[in-house]
């Protein structure tokens, strides 16, 4: 089990400080997602050698490691010249993965397909058929390179996306059959996931290897007023990513069932709601989360 911080809070601190600011905070692995000066979002990595041999030489300095590293491009974009970048991003993510010793892969389905969207445009809005379409045209380029390398590539359901379910999500994921492709479990989606926090977590046994860790409201709550959310009848798809305890998360469910199905991946800090109590915030998730793992896995 790794208990991983996703460092977003902390995005002003370069990367020496963040490996600094990381163990500083009690956690010895970082959930790299998107940044500037990395993993840019949707656009080529701003990597180059001396960035990443400065990158691990303080990550050695202070004893930490990325767990998990996310890139998040365009790659279930029906259109050819999206796409076709997707691929050339993912084709040299893949190598910076390998350069930093194969940390997991995590990435979503690819937003843009809504299910309420139905017309297609050029300013992302595209049907949900062709959206996974274009998705499993990607996994036709992508899943070899992957299995070559040893790399494991864990895809998430997101609101907004054009699978925002988890059952459908696995049945995707299990379709592909590839020890490379498996499941991410995120803790403040999972409202839109499904009805039921434990039904929803066993339907990923078998292919579950990261989880997110941040609290949420439940949107589907008795009353339609749950959010006030202008103009009325909006579509927007409502979450958070709050401290444990701070929204409607059963976490004894959550745990207890990450355990019943085996889970022993990668637990990452995700909260990104009070950035001025940033350190504070990540503080109380370390502890928090090794308490509940301590519970149900000790």
């Amino acid at each position: 089990m790794k208990i991983a911080l996703d460092p977003y809070m902390h995005r002003h601190l370069s990367l020496p400080e963040i490996c600094r600011k990381t163990r500083e905070l009690g956690y010895e692995h970082i959930e790299l997602s998107p940044r500037a000066d990395f993993l840019q979002w949707w656009t080529r990595p701003r990597v180059y050698p001396e960035r990443l041999s400065t990158f691990k030489r303080a990550m050695r300095e202070h004893g930490v490691s990325v767990s998990t590293l996310q890139p998040m491009y365009r790659w279930s974009s029906p259109y050819k010249d999206e796409w076709e970048m997707a691929m050339d991003n993912w084709k040299r993510t893949i190598q910076i993965a390998v350069e930093l010793d194969n940390p997991l892969l995590i990435s979503e389905f690819g937003r843009g397909g809504s299910p309420e969207r139905s017309a297609a445009d050029r300013t992302g809005t595209h049907t949900a058929e062709a959206c996974e379409n274009a998705f499993w045209r990607s996994m036709d380029v992508l899943v070899p390179i992957l299995e070559r390398e040893g790399l494991v590539l864990s895809v998430e359901p997101h609101p907004e996306d054009w699978v925002e379910e988890i059952n459908p999500a696995v049945e995707i994921i299990k379709t592909i059959n590839s020890s490379s492709i498996k499941a991410s479990f995120i803790a403040p989606h999972a409202f839109y996931y499904g009805d039921d926090l434990a039904t929803s977590i066993r339907a990923t046994k078998d292919v579950l290897v990261h989880a997110r860790v941040a609290d949420t409201f439940n949107h589907k709550a008795s009353s339609q007023l749950r959010y006030i959310v202008n103009p009325p009848g909006s579509k927007a798809r409502v979450h958070q990513h709050l401290n444990m305890g701070e929204g409607e998360i059963d976490w004894d469910v959550f745990f207890k069932t990450l355990h019943e199905v085996g889970f022993d991946g990668v637990l990452s800090s995700c909260v990104f709601a009070w950035e001025e109590r940033a350190e504070e915030s990540s503080r109380f998730m370390r502890d928090n989360i090794q308490k509940y793992v301590d519970k149900y896995w000790k």
